[in-house]
């Protein structure tokens, strides 16, 4: 009897496949046991609106009719200095006063209480805690000075200094030169690119980390230990002790609002940036008149953007307690494509009849997001419907005959490999998992590559579109080395390459042209979201052009990086910018909550001034480029509903190209498929949006269900 083949060269055993009719996740979802990250956080859970820690806190005004208590940020009241015994000099203060330091945050406050549709913000955090006996007050004569503190997340570290590690002993430096945080600890707010470091940009600071300097509060007259034999004057008053207090209070909240007071102009006193190599220009179409095209893109301006429901394509028919992947939507120029339960089918734009429809033997388990262009792209799923399939299966789908074009496996050993993830690119269907990468000819079936056994390496994933470029692992499995290859989609061969540091364990591709990378370095980004940086890479050289730093607390968009190689949501390349969303945070009215578009410049990593707020209520989430704009969804507050709307590459003016009824039925409708986890589509004048798990609705409370829902403006 055949044994099976060994794992991979120093890679774990890959665990059993589960089959679609079996647990709530599909096995594409379930990354190597040994692979989850300890802080990850299921991508199903519902959406948390924290408010980004760079807010501005409000602080209560002093009460000036009473001296302040001693507290955080306050100089310490001076104690009655000791007369000195008979026959002793007085004693000098073995140190001098230390100068206080601000506070570098303020505490946080309680939310308010949120509105109907919008989840409840976490507990807030506690206030600091007081340091013993004070840290930065002036320290009592004779006393030995207490040991620094270690700096908190978010802290840099002294130049010249190595961190301490757990053990007393000096850390050797880490990734980009950095040292490495003691285990068990995460890195702070800017790791790992500090200004300085060759070979790597310095980060920039995040929305809403303006990175204000400290104000130190200066000894005064009368300190400790400093009685009236030393000659130094009186007391410390009350009056003084309030006047510092609101200085400190006013520089903290100054310092915590500096990026929302500048981004109101544009951001300019922040960063000036370029309009860009494409430009883009104003709008020449608006919400009224006859309508247009919007300047730079395809989408044309309706005379009238309110929408309708256009159909509603019903949930399939699930057994009791299960859950089937429908991952995977598409447009042609005649229909609308969507993943059913062992099956992909076409429907009409207007209409919802279906057209047409492949029959599978089993669920799909990944669908490539891009097509050729004339509609022919890839999926992969499930030889049958049985727990123990394994998604094995790789097919070509016309999209536009509605035609199933060939199907193949790819064996190791004797058993095929399951893959991860699947794109296109040219004409090539390009495949990765932990065996390795393979890919096909779209047209005709043929093995273009495959995994080899000898490789010490492998090709985890590929990002597709424009170009086709690689993820290719090296390494130990605990301390991989990540390789990021643009290479020809025919042959395989390598056209340029850029190694991420050591200690980056996965990497998405957000972007293959221009190409740009997300990884969470040093799992710092916190929040699940599998992103704390961008790399912008030269596809020709392989060169870094920049390193773009964004905190998961300040930043909303997610990658999938640990088995899906290309599954970035939220998120928009193009004008030589990548468009990113900020985490909501309060807005101007009653409970509101609101959330922006930021713009980085690929070529220096800064900010370029440009920011799309998403109105109050709103949320806004990037969705595509239409040639130089930016298409972007606006997911509603409890009482409107949705938009799209077109953004301006160049001037960055809004034009809305759609907005759905706010009634109950629709509002209900719409927010049911948020576009954190369903799949969003929009086109001349069209709202796609769909599940991508089907169950038996037993939690939907008795309310319909919908597999996907079209909505159109100006009908």
């Amino acid at each position: 009897m055949t044994q099976p083949p060994p794992p991979p060269p120093n890679q774990p055993p890959q665990p059993p496949q589960q089959g679609g009719f079996g647990p709530p996740q599909p096995p594409q979802d379930t990354p190597p046991q040994d692979a989850v990250p300890k802080d990850a956080v299921p991508k199903d859970a519902a959406p948390q609106d924290a408010a980004p820690q760079g807010a501005a806190p409000q602080l209560p005004a002093p009460d000036l009719a009473k001296a302040p208590e001693p507290g955080y940020g306050y100089p310490q009241a001076p104690q009655p200095a000791q007369a000195p015994q008979p026959g002793q000099a007085p004693q000098a203060p073995a140190q001098a006063p230390q100068p206080a330091q601000a506070p570098a945050q303020a505490a946080q406050h309680p939310q308010q209480p949120q509105p109907p549709q919008t989840p409840p913000p976490p507990a807030p955090s506690g206030p600091p805690q007081q340091p013993q006996p004070g840290y930065g007050y002036p320290q009592a004569p004779g006393q030995p000075a207490p040991p620094a503190a270690a700096a908190g997340y978010g802290y840099p570290a002294q130049p010249g200094t190595p961190a301490p590690s757990a053990y007393g002993q000096p850390q050797q430096p880490g990734p980009y030169g950095q040292p490495t945080p003691p285990y068990g600890q995460q890195p702070g707010y800017g790791y790992p690119g500090q200004p300085g470091q060759p070979g790597y940009p310095a980060a920039q600071p995040g929305y809403g980390y303006p990175g204000q300097p400290t104000m130190p509060m200066h000894p005064q007259a009368g300190g400790p230990g400093q009685g009236p034999g030393a000659g130094v004057g009186k007391k410390f008053n009350a009056q003084v002790a309030i006047i510092v207090g609101a200085v400190v209070a006013i520089a903290l909240i100054v310092g915590g609002g500096v990026w929302y007071a500048k981004s109101g102009d544009g951001g300019k006193k922040e960063e000036a940036g370029p309009a860009g190599p494409t430009g883009g220009g104003g709008d020449t179409g608006g919400t009224g008149g006859t309508g247009g095209t919007s300047s730079g893109g395809k989408e044309k301006v309706p005379a009238d953007p309110a929408s309708d429901v256009l159909f509603k394509i019903p949930m399939p028919v699930i057994k009791k307690d299960d859950s089937v992947g429908v991952k995977g939507s598409w447009l042609t120029d005649k229909a609308y494509v969507k993943t059913g339960v062992n099956e992909i089918a076409g429907y009409d734009l207007d209409k919802g009849t279906k057209l047409w429809s492949v029959p599978l033997p089993g669920p799909v388990c990944e669908a490539s997001k891009f097509a050729t262009d004339d509609y022919r792209t890839a999926v992969t799923f499930q030889a049958s419907a049985a727990d123990t399939a394994a998604c094995d299966q790789v097919a070509a789908i016309d999209l536009a005959a509605g035609k199933q074009l060939w199907k193949k496996t790819v064996n190791s050993g004797d058993y095929p490999i399951s893959f991860n993830n699947v794109t296109v690119s040219a004409n090539t269907v390009a495949l990765g998992s932990t065996n390795g990468g393979a890919a096909f000819d779209i047209d005709s079936g043929k093995v273009l590559w495959s995994p080899k056994p000898a490789d010490t390496c492998y090709d985890a994933g590929y990002g597709g579109g424009p170009k086709l470029v690689a993820v290719r692992k090296c390494g130990a499995y605990d301390n991989p080395e990540l390789h990021i290859q643009t290479i020809d989609p025919v042959s395989g061969k390598v056209i340029s390459e850029y190694k991420l540091a050591t200690g980056i364990d996965y990497a998405s591709i957000v972007s293959s042209d221009p190409l740009v990378v997300a990884a969470d370095v040093g799992d710092s980004a916190g929040d699940g979201s599998g992103i704390s940086d961008f790399f912008s890479i030269d596809n020709k050289t392989g060169k870094l052009l920049t390193r773009i730093s964004v905190p998961g607390d300040d930043y909303a968009a997610d990658c999938d990086g640990i088995t899906k190689v290309e599954a970035c949501t939220g998120l928009a390349v193009g004008n030589g910018r990548i468009y990113v969303p900020t985490e909501e945070h309060e807005g101007t009215g009653d409970y509101s909550r609101t959330n922006e578009v930021i713009a980085f410049d690929l070529a220096t990593g800064k900010q370029t001034g440009q920011r799309a707020d998403a109105g109050d209520g709103y949320t806004i989430y990037p969705l595509r480029m239409d040639g130089s704009n930016l298409i972007a969804y606006k997911r509603p507050p409890y009482d409107k509903g949705g938009q799209v709307v077109s953004i301006a590459g160049g001037s960055f003016k809004e034009t809305k190209l759609l907005e759905n009824p706010a009634t109950d039925a629709v509002h209900d409708l719409e927010t049911s498929m948020s576009p954190e986890y369903s799949e969003v589509l929009f086109s001349q004048g069209r709202l796609f949006m769909s599940e991508v798990y089907a169950d038996d609705g037993s939690l939907s409370s008795g309310d319909p269900q919908y597999l996907a829902v079209a909505y159109g403006a100006g009908s």
